[in-house]
């Protein structure tokens, strides 16, 4: 299978200039190193209509192409299904009926960030399970047999996190970000994930159960961020940040796309232009502050 990068939008609204500068590297990443890139929908719960067209057309319209037909998450139920089978006829998991205020408001274990999993329902018995069943709808956690992993960043280095019993299928039956991602990037022969910083925290979880589901840890990139003014993560409030809104202020695509180029330290201009002068290890390693329109 060929190796690739990728990039994986979740088609919830229009994406910003953080979102664009972020596809732009996975782009300079995959292409640098000779892998094909793909893009991935993940629609599992946050689809919008109209929501993916205009992503697709953003991305192609700021020089972002990838190679062969677009992946949706939507219709890939049923692996995600045999993957989830699989860990548990291992017994690696388990039903939890706990709601998402009564983890939030147990006691973690020591040194545990806040909302991580205590394990309210690691060990019931089978009567309590079939009594709770009838109160509510299970959830399904990974029954997890260590504390923390340690992954490696091309950008980070090593980094070690937290790995608690996550959730592997929501009680409502959509399956969880953690395992869709990992069995996607198996079944794609996506290995080398570039995507935003915030995400390394929970890429540990990732990375170990791929080992338990026998699949490939990719390698991972997480680059720094787009902010506004406060040093918070940008989003559609701080004003005109998309393509569609910043066209509207008199600020064509092109200008958009050569702003972020130079703010990684690339020369404007197409990012074919800019693949000749990309090296990961002269990028930025603190986050951008968005100069607004």
């Amino acid at each position: 299978m060929t190796s690739a990068g990728r990039f994986a939008p979740s088609p919830s609204g229009e994406l910003h200039v953080g979102n664009l500068r972020t596809a732009m590297l996975a782009w300079l990443f995959a292409r640098s190193t000779g892998r094909d890139f793909l893009l991935r929908v993940e629609d599992l719960d946050r689809a919008r209509a109209g929501s993916e067209a205009g992503q697709l057309r953003d991305l192609a319209a700021i020089g972002v192409t990838w190679d062969g037909a677009v992946v949706r998450q939507a219709d890939r139920g049923a692996v995600y299904a045999q993957a989830i089978s699989q860990l548990t006829d291992a017994g690696l998991t388990y039903e939890c009926f706990c709601t998402r205020r009564e983890v939030q408001e147990a006691p973690s274990a020591p040194h545990a960030p806040q909302g991580a999993y205590p394990g309210t329902c690691r060990n019931l018995d089978p009567a309590e399970v079939e009594f709770k069943r009838s109160m509510r709808p299970a959830a399904v956690r990974l029954r997890s047999g260590v504390a923390e992993y340690t992954v490696n960043d091309v950008l980070h280095g090593g980094f070690t996190g937290v790995v608690d019993d996550f959730v592997l299928r929501r009680n409502d039956g959509v399956t969880a970000y953690n395992l869709a991602v990992v069995v996607d990037d198996a079944a794609q022969g996506i290995d080398q994930v570039v995507r935003g910083d915030d995400l390394l925290p929970s890429t540990p979880r990732q990375a170990y159960l791929a080992s338990l589901l026998n699949m490939p840890v990719p390698e991972y990139a997480h680059v720094p961020l787009v902010v506004n003014s406060d040093g918070v993560r940008l989003a559609k409030r701080d004003g005109a940040v998309t393509l569609g809104d910043l066209a509207l202020a008199g600020v064509s695509v092109a200008d958009v796309r050569d702003r972020l180029l130079r703010s990684l330290g690339l020369p404007a201009g197409t990012l074919e232009q800019a693949l000749g002068a990309f090296r990961s290890d002269s990028l930025p390693k603190e986050a951008w502050v968005w100069p607004g329109a």
